[in-house]
């Protein structure tokens, strides 16, 4: 039997001509043995046209198109809608440091003089279950007095003027209400507001007496305006690396959910390319058109993340996420940016498109992907990462003191480990699913899924990758540098929980509210004490150089006060007095020439540089003792002159404040409550503090909540993508599965299937981030320069936290999977 000669027109007749149209894919990429040239660039009218073509497929395609547009389009817009806020934070926060300058009543030290426009202010903040509460006591002393921001006219005596948040809570806390007893007059605008959620109240007062020049007397401050200006704390280079590497961190995911969102729906695409294939469609055109449709999709979800963000904002004030909240007009996205976010989303979705289909070989009767059969290359994956580590090499150990440092740089070299990770996931689960065989049923049906098309899978937790891996070495740069924010104070919260402090008082109102202190409902035990300060006996004499004014402590309390101060023994009684020393570290070598038995002070010890008024000289008894310090409940350690009430009249020591240290009943939730109400009939300049073994820079405080209420937005919009992207998968497989439930497969074995698809990848998802994010936790403990250390507990946690968002998002498809095994899925148009 003789074989047909080759056709002319057949491409693999070596004689033959140019063809007049495009070979079959597979050939595309080729030179023919006839010598045909490659065809020539497209011009831009050619790629618009195509552009527009794949547009109309993408908005006329019929419900199951509009359905994947749809699908495509909700999975950008929750991107972009996350974009947009992360673009608003800026001016968000620019809105509430402006409001809270504008308030601001910190003193410049300024004396000013009574008149028609002054008045008198004072702090009276407390806190409530842990939320901090703003209040200030005003007093005006003239008509012309101007209100502060969000009022109409100054409150008047027992009046207030409080906060929306503030008088929601005062209506549902009895406790609270009695502890600010003010009638409510009004609410605050937002003028004077840094957020919705802001506790913040003002009360007017007659009490109010300001204080002389040297704030002996007095308990307020004048002022003739809001509006005094605070520096904040010095942040440093330290503190700009955690801000660059949370930026990435929150920001990174929601590129790579925009990346996956435009991908949805592959498998239907290719197959309509397919059919233009057969029409004469030639491999770049059908590229260019599906970068078409993918361009609809991310212009379409552009469009909708906006209508998301602009919805979203007007609920704004009612949710606040660890003490964070806004008002809807303070959301307003940086021009710059969002005009970057409206260009990159769209370019973005065509150069991933693009991309994608550089392993898809499309032929009109079917296709192939990865048409060449070679298995995924890992040497260009490793360049990634070994790329970012390049950037930030020359910057180990450069990080802290006042050095500063390239943030771009930095960036860059995050992103690039972090993207280094997710382009070695594909590789991965490609690789070990490779190797997977046999077992029941339902793991069969997931290996050769995962087998067949590895890359569905990879993509869908790639974002849970990077936002996992970003986590771990944000934790571990969080604990190494914890150092430099977080300080030790000290202090021994066993002893002591509270400590009530009232400036401006005597001994007798001291004893007095230590009864009332030890009776409240509560309280296990408390102690306390009267300090003051004293001179040298012959500062009022001292002119010119001579003029020096040695710092003398005067305590004053009973002996359960003073034997928490210095170790004073069974020996106290009333009358006695001791001497402690300054501590030898303390650099002090003027006041010890003072603090001895018999010798002379003066108790008349003014805060400013001039003595002023008379002298108030007293003798230490002779024969008073000299005892050791004792670390007090607050971690200090107190020195000077210590007396009993009996041995110093109190009405001579110079501006004393009492100090009242309390041990709380620990089976009370609310004992430090029922304290804080006493504490406030005390009057003006009494307050309350919590006794606390350490104490944190309030930037960095601030700076990890930011971190939290991102990383809460990041993961809900993980979980959100992650259901668009599973359910879109489940669609494209209704046919299969309503065939394997229609030859006997048990529903079951098929949602075990889905579930087995899912895990192995999250898997080897979790265990490459786990690697990927301890990898660049110790390049950012080698930048700060600090020893490196595990924080196992921290890569648990989070890599838990990625692994319940998936299953969470799994059991959620169920439902959806369970009605497209029905026998209506084998239905077709």
């Amino acid at each position: 039997m003789t074989s047909a000669s080759p056709s002319p027109s057949s491409p693999s007749s070596p004689s033959s001509h140019s063809p007049s149209y495009e070979p079959f894919a597979g050939f595309d990429g080729t030179r023919d043995p006839g010598g045909r040239p490659p065809e020539p660039s497209a011009d831009l009218r050619t790629w618009l046209r195509d552009l527009l073509l794949g547009a109309r497929f993408a908005a006329g395609g019929g419900r199951e198109g509009w359905l994947r547009t749809a699908l495509t389009a909700v999975g950008v817009a929750l991107g972009v809608a996350m974009l947009l806020l992360a673009a608003a934070v800026p001016a968000m926060m620019d809105a509430r440091d402006q409001r809270r300058v504008a308030r601001d009543t910190l003193s410049m030290g300024e004396q000013i003089k009574p008149g028609p426009d002054t008045f008198l202010l004072d702090s009276a903040d407390t806190t409530y279950h842990g939320d901090d509460i703003s209040g200030v006591l005003l007093q005006p002393e003239g008509r012309a007095a101007q209100p502060p921001p969000g009022l109409a006219a100054m409150p008047r005596p027992g009046q207030m003027v409080v906060s929306p948040a503030l008088k929601k809570l005062l209506a549902s806390s009895p406790l609270l209400r009695e502890r600010i007893p003010y009638e409510i007059t009004g609410t605050i605008g937002k003028a004077g507001l840094i957020g919705p959620a802001d506790l913040y109240y003002y009360a007017g007062s007659d009490k109010l007496v300001a204080y002389d020049a040297t704030r002996e007397h007095g308990n307020a401050d004048r002022a003739r305006g809001f509006g005094a200006h605070s520096n904040s704390d010095v942040r440093g280079p330290v503190f700009n690396l955690l801000l660059v590497t949370v930026l990435v961190v929150l920001l990174l995911p929601v590129a790579v959910f925009i990346a996956t969102a435009v991908r949805l729906g592959g498998e239907r695409r290719d197959r309509r390319l397919a059919a233009l294939r057969l029409v004469g469609a030639d491999i770049r055109m059908t590229r260019r058109i599906a970068a078409g449709e993918a361009l609809f999709g991310a212009l379409l979800g552009l469009l909708l993340g906006a209508v998301f963000f602009l919805v979203a904002r007007q609920f704004a004030a009612g949710i606040t996420i660890r003490d964070i909240s806004a008002f809807p007009s303070d959301l307003m996205p940086d021009t710059a940016l969002t005009v970057l976010i409206a260009v990159s989303v769209p370019m973005a979705a065509v150069a991933v498109t693009m991309i994608s289909l550089r392993r898809t070989v499309i032929e009109p009767l079917g296709v192939f992907r990865q048409g060449l059969g070679r298995r995924r290359r890992v040497w260009w994956r490793l360049l990634i990462p070994v790329a970012g580590l390049a950037l930030l090499a020359p910057m180990f150990g450069a990080v802290k003191g006042d050095a500063s440092i390239n943030q771009y740089q930095i960036a860059a070299g995050t992103v690039l480990l972090l993207i280094g990770v997710t382009a070695l996931l594909p590789w991965l689960v490609e690789t070990v699913v490779g190797r997977l065989s046999g077992g029941p049923v339902a793991w069969q049906l997931a290996t050769r899924r995962l087998q067949l098309n590895s890359n569905a899978s990879a993509r869908m937790v790639s974002g849970v990758t990077v936002a996992v891996a970003g986590a771990i070495a944000l934790q571990m740069l969080f604990s190494a540098v914890d150092q430099d924010f977080v300080f030790d104070t000290g202090a021994d919260p066993a002893r002591a929980q509270v400590m009530v402090s009232t400036d401006g008082t005597t001994v007798g109102q001291t004893a007095h509210d230590l009864r009332l202190i030890s009776a409240t409902k509560g309280v296990r035990e408390s102690s306390g004490y009267l300090r003051s300060q004293a001179t040298r006996p012959d500062a009022s004499t001292l002119t010119g150089d001579d003029r020096t004014f040695p710092y003398l402590p005067v305590i004053v309390g009973d002996c359960t006060g003073l034997r928490e101060l210095a170790a004073i023994g069974a020996g106290c009684k009333p009358g006695s007095t001791f001497l402690v020393q300054p501590p030898a570290d303390d650099g002090n070598d003027e006041s010890p020439k003072y603090l001895k038995a018999g010798h002379r002070i003066d108790l008349n010890a003014g805060y400013s540089e001039k003595y002023t008024g008379a002298p108030r000289l007293w003798t230490i008894p002779a024969g008073t003792p000299t005892v050791a310090t004792r670390v007090d409940p607050t971690g200090s350690r107190q020195w000077g002159v210590f007396a009993t009430p009996e041995a110093i009249d109190s009405s001579r020591l110079f501006d004393p404040g009492s100090q009242i240290m309390i041990g709380l009943d620990p089976h009370l939730p609310d004992a430090v409550e029922y304290v804080r109400n006493t504490a406030a009939g005390f009057g003006v300049n009494t307050y309350v503090m919590n006794i606390s073994s350490t104490q944190t820079k309030a930037s960095y405080t601030q700076l990890r909540r930011g971190l939290f209420a991102g990383a809460t937005l990041t993961m809900v919009l993980i979980g959100a993508s992650l259901l668009v992207t599973m359910l879109e998968q489940l669609r494209d497989r209704r046919k299969l599965l309503a065939v394997l439930v229609a030859f006997g497969t048990r529903r079951s074995a098929l949602a075990w299937s889905v579930l087995w698809q899912t895990t192995i990848p999250v898997v080897l998802g979790l265990v490459l981030a786990c690697a990927g994010g301890i990898g660049l936790g110790a390049v950012l403990i080698a930048m700060v320069g600090r020893a490196f250390q595990m924080d196992w507990g921290s890569v648990a946690l989070m890599s838990a936290v990625g692994a319940g968002v998936v299953l969470a998002v799994t059991l959620l498809s169920l439902p959806p999977l369970w009605r497209l095994m029905r026998p209506d899925g084998l239905h077709t148009e």
